[in-house]
């Protein structure tokens, strides 16, 4: 097995959004903004006790606004703007190098990015969607929707593959196989663990072919 790769280092301001153009970035820090007063108010008075118009109103929106950004009160928790992020990222790794090599390095700076502003979020978001069934249940109908056609398209790219291409989709739920079963173990595990460490460990398995 390869040794783990490194993470990036970067100023406690960073941004991930700073990696994706001006009118993205708009976009996605009023999704964030929302989300923020969501998980803020879940943490305070349960997920199911609250509703789509107590987070409309701590967000100063309408309701209808709050619908432009997040189809659902479960896509507060569910999605996230990393998906694009990881994608330019993935995009800019060097051609020459495997789709898995190529996603260990995207992750390594991606979740160094997270890490230093999101720590927070990320284990809040994670339990609640491993505790809530609502949120289990809609984490996965998320992954088959956005997460995996954003990899298909990515690992599809790199391949020379069509992103529709039965190898490739094997190859996409292989690892985010991988990249669930590690946060399982870390959530398990207190979230005191190293979670980038253990995904890339993961994937340096998944690399060499699984050998047991």
């Amino acid at each position: 097995m390869t040794e783990n790769l490194t993470m990036s280092t970067s100023s406690p301001e960073t941004d991930p959004l700073d990696l994706l153009p001006l009118r993205e970035r708009k976009k996605l820090r009023t999704r964030r903004a929302i989300q923020d007063h969501a998980l803020r108010l879940f943490s305070e008075q349960g997920y199911d006790a609250t509703t789509v118009e107590q987070i409309a109103a701590a967000a100063e929106i309408s309701p209808s606004t709050f619908f432009r950004y997040f189809p659902t009160k479960e896509d507060t928790v569910v999605d996230d703007e990393y998906d694009p992020v990881m994608l330019k990222v993935f995009r800019e790794q060097p051609p020459e190098l495997p789709p898995v090599e190529a996603l260990r390095r995207t992750l390594a700076t991606v979740f160094a990015l997270m890490y230093e502003r999101d720590f927070d979020t990320v284990v809040q978001r994670t339990r609640l969607m491993m505790e809530v069934p609502a949120l289990r249940a809609r984490t996965m109908e998320a992954v088959r929707e956005g997460t995996l056609k954003v990899f298909n398209q990515a690992i599809g790219e790199r391949t020379g593959r069509s992103e529709d291409d039965p190898k490739v989709r094997a190859f996409t739920w292989a690892l985010l196989g991988v990249l669930m079963s590690a946060s399982y173990d870390w959530l398990d595990g207190g979230a005191t663990g190293d979670l980038p460490a253990m995904v890339d460990d993961r994937l340096a398995f998944l690399a060499a072919g699984f050998p047991l």
